[in-house]
């Protein structure tokens, strides 16, 4: 076991920040693919019958049209994940993203409670989830992941004003002006 132990403490896993890289990593691969998928009538045409139910997104679709909810929600999370992106070398481009992120996976987790489908009447409704509440429970994690990455980068933002008078820190440490 102490073996198993010494090779994963070898492996990097322990590294300062190794965490919190490979989480924002993820979470721009994330908004990266789901906001390219916006950009497709099949996936906008799938996703009306939750969004309609989120009492936070339900105007969505009969202000902007189906086409304008598909633009205005990709291009959201083409946005935020780009500054999460660039968060790994600027951290206030970094929290802004995932404070994007944040209320996005608010705004989409708001919806489970809500959206028709989401328990399995053959196993006795819930907590019998059906693909549809799985779906959207995975935000709950990735809400989490977002607001990890927001305090992170906000708690760093405000060590590197207070130790270099107001500059920007760089991911691995070094300050930038």
């Amino acid at each position: 076991m102490q073996y198993v132990f010494d090779v994963l403490n070898r492996s990097g896993l322990l590294k300062r920040d190794f965490d919190y890289h490979l989480i924002r990593a993820a979470m721009v691969v994330i908004f990266a693919w789901f906001g390219y998928d916006k950009w497709w009538q099949s996936e906008i045409t799938g996703l009306l019958p939750l969004i309609t139910h989120g009492p936070l997104i339900f105007w969505m679709p009969a202000v902007l049209g189906l086409k304008g909810t598909s633009i205005l929600l990709g291009t959201a999370e083409w946005t935020f994940g780009s500054l999460l992106f660039l968060g790994f070398w600027n951290k206030k481009l970094g929290a802004l993203g995932a404070l994007g992120a944040t209320f996005s996976f608010i705004a989409t987790f708001t919806i489970f409670p809500f959206v028709p489908g989401a328990w399995e009447p053959t196993a006795g409704g819930f907590p019998a989830m059906t693909l549809v509440s799985a779906f959207l429970l995975k935000d709950l994690v990735l809400l989490v992941v977002a607001i990890y990455l927001l305090k992170q980068d906000l708690s760093r933002v405000v060590e590197a004003q207070g130790s270099a008078g107001g500059r920007d820190t760089h991911a691995y440490g070094k300050v930038t002006a």
